[in-house]
């Protein structure tokens, strides 16, 4: 009896130890089941919270979706009514043209007659000498028509001379007193084998061009997206025109020759070339020699040669050349005496004629001449090496060719400006290298704070007259531009771009600006008479 008394004893243990073991077991079930449920909870939680999230996100991309619907249809509205006034301008300026090029073939008629006149003239009176008619009263009475009728002629050409700056001028305001060009130059041999390769630029069909009278440019570029995914953008920018690496020097300078011309015709003109430091800005404004030749010798040669041409019409120029740079918002005088210009040099400006005091300007009688002026001015300009280009511009140069002219038959006096600027570079502190650099990160600080201050400038333009204030005295870059961009100069920026893939960044940082300056509005060039 006591041995099954022991045994149920020792059985009632092992139970009570198996319940004992259940129970935990299950409170540890519990637990882990109360975690769970927790963790679910948490996850029901989070995903509502992504959930309201999302929502609220896509509700905003369905606002902003509808807001572009909104903006690209007035855009579309905008683009429609601009063809129709752009195909007006067209007209007008085919007309115009037209009309300019029917006058010139008129004074050059007029001029044929006139020397085939002087020709008859002199050869009438040989004859007669040595007839030995005796006939010196019909020599005389002949040389008198003949000097009246040379006399008509040339009030003609002096009448349809008026009247063909008068239609110059037209055509150059048709076509837009500031204007913008883009030019990409083309890959050097080494940068071929890249590792990034060469930009996607598309061009718009040359002869759509021709026929538009405006051209574009189409960059892509691929990103990643918030959610990681990489996707591609096809940016088009449009400008008066776009140069494509094949196209040379001759082909930059036809169009801007017109510009060289209201020079002379007593108008401010200025060119200035925009872009990344290595785009090719002072290639395009300097060049090198013979076919090679850059803007600048160009533009001389040719307002040399006009000049020339315009003494048969009773027209006599004068002309001076002065070379500034801003280093460090600083002028420079790069004809001074001296390796490095230590004068203060201010600026004056009075009835919208600047002045920089304290500066050389040089009479110039021949092209030559401006060749050993830009010589001189090389030599003393502030270049050093940064990363991007062995030899990087390191400052703004302004080259400013200043034109007298006078004409004593008709008592005219006019006097224009060619200002021609070659802006320093802009670049990013770390890829030029500038930030290892005390010296080259002052350069460069200088050189994006002014090219920044430009930015404002044409930004404050370009909401049009009523703004109130034209932020030209943050810089002196602007200061010394001030008369280039407020409305009384014919203005063309030449934006050099690189074609390369690794600089895609600072191409589109590019474009962009060049279009903020192509949509600012111009007032109307005012010609200088004296």
């Amino acid at each position: 009896m006591q041995t099954t008394l022991l045994t149920a004893q020792n059985q009632e243990k092992e139970a009570r130890r198996a319940l004992a073991n259940a129970s935990e077991e299950q409170e540890a079930m519990l637990a882990r089941h109360t975690r769970e449920v927790e963790d679910l909870e948490r996850q029901l939680e989070r995903r509502e919270r992504e959930k309201v999230s999302l929502e609220e996100e896509l509700a905003r991309n369905l606002d902003e979706l509808g807001r572009e619907r909104a903006v690209a249809r007035e855009l579309r509205t905008e683009l429609a009514e601009q063809s129709k006034r752009h195909m007006g301008l067209n007209a007008q300026l085919t007309a115009a043209q037209t009309q300019a090029t029917l006058l010139q073939a008129e004074v050059d008629r007029a001029e044929i007659a006139v020397s085939a006149s002087k020709a008859e003239t002199e050869g009438y009176r040989k004859r007669c000498e040595e007839a030995d008619l005796g006939a010196e009263e019909r020599i005389r009475l002949a040389q008198v028509e003949c000097d009246q009728r040379v006399a008509e002629i040339e009030d003609q050409l002096r009448v349809a001379e008026t009247i063909r700056r008068k239609l110059h001028n037209q055509v150059q305001e048709l076509k837009g007193n500031i204007r913008v060009f883009a030019r990409v130059r083309p890959a050097l041999d080494h940068e071929r084998d890249a590792p990034d390769g060469l930009a996607q630029i598309a061009y718009c069909d040359e002869r759509v061009a021709a026929e538009t009278g405006q051209s574009h440019l189409t960059v892509r570029s691929r990103s990643e997206s918030a959610m990681g995914k990489e996707r591609e953008q096809a940016l088009t920018f449009n400008f008066d025109k776009v140069f494509q690496p094949k196209h040379g020097q001759r082909e930059v300078f036809e169009e801007i020759s017109m510009l060289a011309q209201s020079v002379l015709d007593g108008y401010n003109v200025c060119i200035f070339a925009y872009g990344q430091t290595g785009s090719g800005k002072s290639w395009t404004m300097e060049g090198a020699e013979g076919l090679h030749a850059g803007m600048i010798p160009r533009a001389i040669d040719m307002i040399f040669a006009e000049s020339a041409k315009l003494k048969d019409r009773g027209w006599k120029y004068t002309m001076e050349g002065s070379f500034l740079e801003v280093y460090n918002d600083e002028i420079n005088d790069l004809l001074g005496n001296g390796q490095f210009d230590t004068k203060k040099h201010e600026i004056k400006i009075d009835r919208d004629k600047m002045t920089v005091t304290d500066t050389v300007a040089l009479p110039l009688a021949n092209p030559q001449q401006v060749s050993t002026l830009l010589e001189r001015a090389r030599s003393r300009r502030a270049v050093a090496a940064t990363l991007m280009n062995e030899r990087s511009s390191r400052s703004h140069s302004v080259f400013a060719l200043k034109v007298r002219g006078w004409n004593d038959d008709t008592g005219e006096e006019s006097e224009g400006i060619l200002n021609l600027v070659d802006l320093a570079g802009s670049e990013r502190l770390a890829s030029s290298g500038a930030d290892k650099d005390a010296v080259r990160l002052k350069e460069t600080i200088n050189i994006n704070k002014s090219l920044s201050a430009l930015a404002d400038v044409i930004s404050a333009l370009g909401q049009g007259t009523g703004v109130a204030h034209v932020p030209y005295r943050n810089s002196t870059l602007t200061r010394l531009l001030q008369t280039s961009l407020s409305g009384s100069s014919k203005t063309l920026m030449l934006c050099n771009l690189s074609p390369l893939a690794a600089h895609l960044g600072e191409t589109v940082c590019s474009l962009r600006f060049a279009t903020k300056v192509n949509s600012t509005p111009a007032g109307t060039a005012r010609r200088n008479l004296r």
